[in-house]
């Protein structure tokens, strides 16, 4: 009767022992998920909100063109889906480029050409990034998007959340190493700078500044001031150099004749 009594306890003192083991390792992993959700939940939340502010749902099945640089540009949104299209007259030729998820095809004057993947890839990269940045902010919420809160910050006056965003190696394209930081004004939550920089050809930091802000049958378009800032420069410092006049104005993003085709 003691030896059973005597093994009792130390079976109850075992259970006790190994449910406080687990309830110490429930409560870590619950506070390692929490911080975790802490860490990127503001980000989140101000891109969320920016998007909101820019046309929110709206994107999910928008059907817009514009022209770009003397080239008509269209995008069809279908949720998760898309249809990107652009088209060019040079001289006696009509060149359209067509990108989905699954393909890109290039015609010239209705004809289908046969491209090398180089070249494929090189035209993909570059009617996905005129439509990218027409659309921005809604790119943002993407499942290759990287992004966290840098900081609050005053730039002429103005409150601003500024979030660091770097791409996912899958599904981030192949500048996917580059990187890149928003400013969302914290009245409007609208996105009033960005900025970005790049390793291909030699490297580049630029600084945009939004202008000629205007709300299409509910979607946001900007055009953008583009400056240049010297290489290495950090993003974060950006905008005190502009507030300064230090950054040299190198072009103008126009994204014009924004058309809804939905109407």
């Amino acid at each position: 009767m003691k030896k059973n009594l005597i093994l009792l306890c130390v079976l109850a003192t075992l259970l006790f022992s190994c449910n406080k083991k687990k309830e110490s390792n429930g409560a870590t992993v619950k506070n390692d998920t929490l911080a975790t959700e802490k860490k990127f939940s503001k980000a989140d939340s101000i891109i969320n909100k920016a998007i909101e502010a820019h046309g929110g749902k709206l994107y999910t099945t928008a059907n817009y063109s514009f022209i770009f640089r003397g080239k008509e540009y269209r995008f069809k949104n279908n949720g998760a889906s898309y249809i990107y299209s652009s088209e060019i007259q040079k001289g006696d030729s009509l060149i359209k480029d067509l990108l989905t998820p699954e393909k890109f095809e290039r015609s010239i004057n209705s004809k289908l050409q046969s491209l090398s993947k180089e070249d494929s890839a090189k035209y993909s990269e570059a009617i996905n990034s005129v439509i990218y940045f027409a659309t921005l902010p809604y790119k943002l919420q993407d499942a290759s998007v990287n992004k966290k809160f840098i900081e609050e910050i005053t730039i002429k006056g103005q409150q601003y959340d500024a979030i660091g965003v770097t791409f996912g190696q899958d599904g981030g394209g192949k500048d996917f190493d580059d990187e890149y930081h928003y400013w969302m004004n914290t009245t409007t939550h609208k996105m009033d700078y960005l900025a970005y920089n790049y390793r291909v050809n030699d490297g580049g930091v630029r600084f945009r500044v939004a202008f000629n802000t205007r709300v299409i049958d509910g979607i946001t378009f900007q055009d953008y001031i583009n400056y240049e800032a010297p290489l290495k420069t950090p993003l974060k410092d950006l905008p005190k150099l502009y507030e300064q006049g230090k950054l040299k104005e190198v072009s103008q993003i126009l994204t014009e004749n924004v058309v809804n085709n939905h109407k």
